[in-house]
């Protein structure tokens, strides 16, 4: 029954981080709500907190990983490191997903709202997938909106054959295999996998000048930029990863011979449960660019993956061509917006008009570019006001 939940807010997350690790295990249970996660974030950008832990017979329920970030005049309680994270779901046990419904559903949305009355004006749950891993997400019947972005993902079927067959997999090897020819002409080239603290370091600095590289070329914003996003995932790569399952994983391609130690392609991935998300991606494309070598990092891993035991790559947020030619999963995405007063109320209004012009915007190519082309220079002007303040 509902009424048997006991929901509490907490402004800290270390009174919880038994349970916590305890539910972040459980495989429908998103990778970007796991306590090193949220941890390293919530170390990097220090934004108040609002934990939302559910109880019920004594056992924890559930665990809402909320931070409360100010946007304008609007004070938002949204999932921690939100801008960062590919999918969302918040922390659910086995037993409450079996059996919760609209009532506990409503039971939550309610608590929200008397536990944040003062400290938030909206609670907005972004990135939520209703359906996902044979699943309904317990929230689904609260009010949402579909999001602007959708996911991509291939199921990895244990073996690398098996998977590239659900594909046009006689073209993928063509490609490979004319991949390979070319830089084997220039020397050869290695599937390069950091492994110690120095490795680490280096290989995602050269990630954060490549991005900042292509970004500028591309009249787009940085959004590595930032100190605190990049100490953030500097403390990501920090994290114990001796088991299979790890945050963050620096992948790369190192080229030999004429370009020997050069690094034309880096991906960074986490895992969890055989689920692999590519979190982030950059390119050198100053040599050697006719041969996509972020594609072809895209196929190392993804057969690394399928060889190794995993279920899913999934390929994240955004609809890019490279993306569909890889998947043959598209996710839908929803965002809750849960008001708690008449400032939240207006602001769930206009984040319904923003992600109805984004999904317009996106789907036409010529004004998005127009967009990001004013977004950049709107970033690079002298008299920039601070965060708070923008």
């Amino acid at each position: 029954m509902a009424q048997d939940l006991e929901i509490r807010l907490f402004d800290r997350m270390e009174p919880l981080e038994a349970d916590w690790r305890k539910l972040e295990a459980e495989p429908p249970n998103s990778l970007h709500q796991a306590y090193d996660w949220c941890s390293a974030w919530t170390k990097t950008h220090h934004n108040p907190l609002a934990i939302i832990h559910g109880r019920r017979n004594g056992e924890t329920a559930f665990i809402l990983p909320l931070e409360i970030v100010q946007n304008s005049m609007v004070r938002c309680a949204q999932f921690i490191a939100g801008r960062f994270n590919n999918i969302n779901s918040g922390l659910f046990s086995a037993a409450f997903r079996a059996n919760a419904g609209a009532a506990e559903a409503e039971q939550i949305r309610h608590a929200l709202v008397t536990l944040l009355s003062g400290k938030a004006d909206l609670v907005s749950l972004a990135n939520v997938a209703f359906e996902w891993r044979g699943e309904r997400h317990p929230l689904s019947t609260l009010p949402a909106i579909e999001n602007q972005n959708r996911s991509f993902q291939l199921p990895l079927l244990g073996d690398f054959e098996l998977t590239l067959g659900q594909l046009n997999a006689r073209r993928r090897r063509k490609k490979f295999r004319s991949q390979c020819r070319r830089l084997e002409s220039t020397g050869g080239y290695q599937h390069v996998i950091a492994r110690t603290a120095t490795e680490k370091s280096a290989m995602l600095e050269t990630f954060f000048e490549q991005k900042a590289i292509r970004f500028k070329a591309l009249g787009i914003p940085n959004v590595f930029q930032p100190r605190e996003t990049q100490a953030f995932f500097r403390m990501l790569l920090e994290v114990d990863n001796s088991s299979h399952d790890t945050p963050l994983e620096l992948h790369a391609i190192q080229l030999k011979g004429e370009f020997n130690g050069r690094i034309v392609a880096i991906a960074g991935m986490s895992r969890k449960a055989g689920h692999v998300i590519c979190q982030f991606g950059s390119i050198d494309d100053s040599v050697v660019s006719d041969v996509s070598p972020g594609e072809l990092l895209f196929w190392l891993m993804i057969e690394q993956g399928s060889n190794e035991g995993d279920t899913l790559f999934d390929f994240g947020l955004g609809d890019q061509e490279y993306k569909r030619r890889w998947c043959t999963i598209e996710t839908v995405q929803h965002d809750i917006l849960i008001p708690i007063n008449l400032t939240g109320r207006l602001a769930a209004i206009a984040q319904h008009g923003v992600t109805w012009a984004k999904t317009v915007i996106k789907s036409n190519p010529h004004l998005y570019a127009v967009i990001q082309r004013l977004r950049a220079r709107a970033n690079e002007a002298p008299a920039r006001p601070s965060a708070a303040e923008d």
